[in-house]
């Protein structure tokens, strides 16, 4: 789509929304993949400067927050069944109205909104993104791709912050459910660690910790096709996993 063809296609979404949402709110999901040992996130490149964004949106006048959030991620990268937690809000001035500038004012788009933040944790091998009207593409993009990455308004900072929650969470609540395959190996689980934290970890001391969580059944099989000894395979245990998310950890 051409760059006339693209403020057409913002101005008539312009005049609808207006109609539809809540005018200077909005919500930006951050959807976090992982994959060969790295992080990815969700991202989908705009018709219109060619700049890429999180897949976010508008809140219609007659639903709730956290349904839109949901309807948003299915309508623009055809992501479903997510839990999604809220981990900050984002307002400042001119966030989005820079963006626009090539716009009037009376533009909806162009007005001054604030942001919600939710973060998700999504297994990507189960997900094909959907682009949808107003995107080119929407893709997973490796977390060591972004300073290359041209991204728009405030969503590096967005993606940052999310980070750094994810970060915070980890040493008080269980990650990997859905992230992993349903059987893993220990070295896999701690591969995943890793890669959210940013740094290696011992391996003694990573196993050792992770099994007296009780979050994790040791399966009668191995890992079949490697070079070395199979590893043994894992899974977690759902009832326990659960508990943990509601009560934290307690010997971590």
């Amino acid at each position: 789509m051409n760059e006339k063809d693209s403020k057409e296609q913002i101005l008539r979404r312009s005049v609808e929304a207006k109609e539809i949402y809540l005018p200077h709110i909005s919500a930006d999901p951050v959807i976090f993949g992982f994959h060969q040992n790295e992080l990815k996130v969700l991202l989908a490149r705009m018709n219109y400067r060619k700049q890429w964004m999180l897949p976010g949106g508008y809140v219609k006048k007659d639903e709730d927050l956290d349904d839109a959030v949901l309807r948003i991620l299915e309508s623009r990268a055809g992501v479903t069944n997510v839990f999604l937690e809220e981990f900050g809000v984002f307002g400042k001035k001119n966030r989005s109205e820079y963006y626009f500038e090539d716009f009037d004012d009376s533009l909806f788009q162009k007005q001054r909104f604030i942001s919600v933040g939710y973060y998700a944790l999504y297994n990507s091998s189960e997900l094909s993104p959907v682009a949808d009207e107003m995107s080119e593409t929407c893709e997973w993009i490796y977390l060591k791709q972004l300073p290359e990455i041209n991204l728009a308004m405030d969503h590096r900072e967005i993606i940052e912050k999310a980070l750094q929650t994810l970060r915070e969470k980890i040493s008080h609540k269980p990650i990997g459910y859905n992230l992993l395959p349903e059987k893993f190996t220990l070295p896999e689980l701690q591969k995943l660690y890793e890669a959210i934290l940013g740094k290696p970890l011992n391996r003694g001391n990573f196993y050792r910790k992770i099994k007296n969580l009780g979050i994790l059944k040791k399966l009668q099989e191995q890992r079949r096709g490697g070079a070395h000894k199979a590893p043994d395979l894992y899974s977690f245990d759902d009832h326990q996993y659960r508990k943990a998310l509601e009560n934290g950890l307690r010997n971590w």
